[in-house]
């Protein structure tokens, strides 16, 4: 059986939500691909569901989560996007709760999109374990996307925020075990690389002899050696669900 794998048609596709639980998920590749969406004006929103407060231990909370926005505003100027949200669920303790769920669902039918691209809420991932706001933020998108869609789940959205109903048709999982790839070769993955680079005090933080560059190109090489389709350098592997 082949391991080749397609890529995923995007000629359709106008908005895209991108549901991550902290400041730097998306530029682990997925930012690349964000890259490539805003260059065909594609428009495309983050959303964060913490500020990564606790992630880094040298310092106080409330002093990451005003250097993390920050830093996360600049990798999103980088890939040309303009509509960013972080939320203050709490960084390390995030639930797949009904609060969560509401929270982006809420999102969900304010953006309208097409795709909605989150984190694999798989225990075991190809780099280690997975962390538990990772976990949480999958799980909750999931469940968040049909609530979304659903007239009778969170009633308040329409009844006072005027916020009808949306079903998103396409959930693209970042992380999973891999069914389709996009494209990043060129500036899509340039640009990614730029705004991995921006969370400058956070990697810092991390020490060790982490290369922003290095990493997202080994990885987006790899990926590049199962596309189906010649003329794919750089790619990332994402998991696609159809869920309406």
């Amino acid at each position: 059986m082949s391991d080749h794998l397609p890529l995923f048609e995007d000629a359709g596709i106008h908005r895209v939500l991108c549901v991550v639980a902290h400041p730097d998920d998306m530029e682990y590749g997925g930012s690349a691909a964000a890259a490539r969406w805003t260059a065909r004006g594609i428009e495309v929103s983050y959303l964060l569901l913490t500020a990564g407060e606790a992630g880094m231990r040298s310092r106080d909370p409330e002093e990451v989560a005003t250097l993390r926005a920050a830093e996360q505003r600049n990798a999103c100027e980088a890939v040309g996007v303009t509509d960013l949200s972080i939320l203050d669920f709490p960084d390390g303790l995030l639930e797949p709760s009904l609060q969560v769920r509401r929270a982006i669902a809420r999102r969900i039918r304010q953006t309208r999109p097409d795709v909605v691209l989150t984190q694999t809420w798989e225990l075991e991932v190809g780099w280690g374990l997975n962390h538990a706001d990772h976990r949480a933020t999958g799980i909750a998108t999931v469940d968040a996307m049909r609530d979304a869609d659903n007239p009778w789940v969170h009633r308040d959205l329409a009844e006072q925020e005027g916020l009808e109903p949306w079903g998103a048709p396409w959930l693209l999982v970042h992380g999973a075990q891999p069914t389709h790839l996009i494209d990043v070769t060129g500036d899509p993955l340039q640009r990614g690389i730029a705004s991995l680079a921006a969370h400058r005090e956070y990697i810092a933080e991390l020490g060790g002899d982490f290369d922003p560059r290095s990493m997202l190109e080994g990885m987006s090489a790899e990926f590049a050696q199962r596309a189906a389709e010649p003329g794919v350098e750089n790619a990332i592997g994402v998991a696609v669900h159809r869920m309406v």
